[in-house]
């Protein structure tokens, strides 16, 4: 059972507070997390993002280490990965399946190297929000356009 909003644990002992916002934090730590080395430019990506785009209007920013800090605990778990996917899907409204994906992408473009683990991961990322393959083309195009360098 997923972890719900009204104050159920969530596998630790703590109180759960999965929201749109967290989600989309926990998107973005996967990603980065999934080759084994979270870069400072993943990193960097993860706060400017918080900080600027309109999806986190309301977010308390100070809460960005706690919710990197509780994904990366469920990530530690045997089926973490699958545990995480699952809390993304749910607890994102079907609108925000491709700012999930978007936000995603921009980690795995924001250090210019995009690992086999993490495009796998962007892969069962797109299956589990059941993304059309154009829109997610579009999506990859986009992120890769805004983090080019010369």
């Amino acid at each position: 059972m997923l972890p719900e909003m009204s104050g159920e644990t969530d596998g630790w002992g703590k109180k759960a507070m999965v929201d749109h916002h967290s989600a989309l934090i926990y998107t973005m730590v996967l990603l980065s997390a999934s080759d084994g080395n979270m870069s400072d430019d993943e990193l960097n990506t993860i706060g400017e993002n918080v900080r600027y785009l309109p999806v986190f209007k309301g977010f308390d920013f100070h809460r960005l280490p706690e919710m990197t800090e509780e994904c990366l605990k469920m990530l530690a778990d045997p089926r973490g990965l699958d545990k995480a996917l699952e809390v993304i899907k749910a607890r994102l409204p079907l609108k925000l399946y491709e700012t999930a994906y978007a936000v995603g992408c921009d980690i795995v473009a924001s250090d210019h190297d995009a690992s086999l683990e993490e495009l796998r991961l962007l892969e069962m990322l797109r299956d589990k929000l059941g993304l059309d393959s154009l829109v997610s083309t579009a999506i990859e195009r986009g992120a890769r356009a805004r983090h080019m360098v010369l």
